[in-house]
C-alpha cells in the first residue's frame, strides 16, 4: 500500500514536500517513482529513484526544481518541490517501478499552485 501526503495550495515560487508512506512490501528493494495527473490530460511521469538512491531521474520540466529522495528505514519516499509553477498543479501519486507513466491507482495528494 502507498499513501501520499503533503499536498496543499501554494503560491507560485513556493515550496512543498510530498511524502509517500509504503507498507505491505519490501520497500527497500524497489525503485520508486512519482507520477502526476491533471484531469483530462492523463498521467505524467515526474521522477524516479533507484532502490539504493544512487540514481535519480526527472522529467525535463521539473529538473533543477524538484528533488526525489527516500528513507528506506522509514519506508518513505519524498518529493521536495521548489520554485513551483502553476503548471505543476496536479494530483501527485507514487508508484513502484522506474519511469512509470500510468495509469496507476491511488488517492494521491493534490498540489495547487495559484496566486
Amino acid at each position: 500500500q502507498l499513501v501520499e501526503s503533503g499536498g496543499a495550495l501554494v503560491q507560485p515560487g513556493g515550496s512543498l514536500r510530498l511524502s509517500c508512506a509504503a507498507s505491505g512490501f519490501t520497500f527497500r528493494t524497489y525503485a520508486m517513482s512519482w507520477v502526476r495527473q491533471v484531469p483530462g490530460k492523463g498521467f505524467e511521469w515526474v521522477s524516479s529513484i533507484t532502490d539504493d538512491s544512487r540514481v535519480t531521474e526527472y522529467t525535463p520540466s521539473v529538473k533543477g526544481r524538484f528533488t526525489i529522495s527516500r528513507d528506506n528505514a522509514k519506508n518513505t519516499l519524498y518529493l521536495q518541490m521548489d520554485s513551483l509553477k502553476p503548471e505543476d498543479t496536479a494530483v501527485y501519486l507514487c508508484a513502484t517501478g522506474w519511469r512509470i507513466t500510468g495509469p496507476i491507482s491511488g488517492q494521491g495528494t493534490q498540489v495547487t499552485v495559484s496566486s
